[in-house]
């Protein structure tokens, strides 16, 4: 009789320490307070950030390279019609759109180290190879003095 009920005790407390952490971690869950919504950006102002560069083979051009950047950020609500891109606190990552060798040039040298950039347009990213959640298409570089 001592037996089984050492088994049953031993079971009581291995299901007793399974099911804690469970339990415990539903309650932090229930405890975070919900997301807000990132501080708005629109045309004219400086978003800051590290900057990456991304690989990318151009589908349209027989797979030829493209050179992407991208700033990753706080997150930020983008102008309407646009707004949050579909998340709960706004995009974070924002693929930067060279125009010009120039460009991606100026950005080469920069990799891997915070940057501001000047936003003259941005929009969600919308087509499926884009790999950041928000695209800024016009842009200038502001130098830190």
């Amino acid at each position: 009789m001592t037996k089984r009920f050492a088994r049953q005790l031993a079971l009581v407390a291995m299901m007793m320490t399974v099911g804690t952490p469970a339990f415990s971690a539903q309650q932090d869950e229930e405890a975070l307070p919900p997301s807000k919504p990132g501080k708005p950006i629109s045309t004219g102002e400086v978003l800051s950030g590290e900057l990456t560069a991304l690989k990318v083979r151009d589908v349209k051009n027989a797979g030829k390279r493209i050179a992407t950047y991208q700033i990753t950020s706080e997150p930020r609500r983008l102008p309407a019609p646009s707004g949050l891109c579909n998340l709960e606190t706004g995009p974070e990552t924002f693929q930067l759109v060279t125009s010009s060798d120039a460009q991606a040039t100026q950005l080469k040298s920069f990799v891997g180290k915070e940057i501001s950039v000047k936003v003259d347009e941005v929009a969600c990213a919308s087509d499926p190879g884009q790999m950041s959640e928000a695209v800024i298409t016009k842009w200038s570089l502001i130098r830190k003095q």
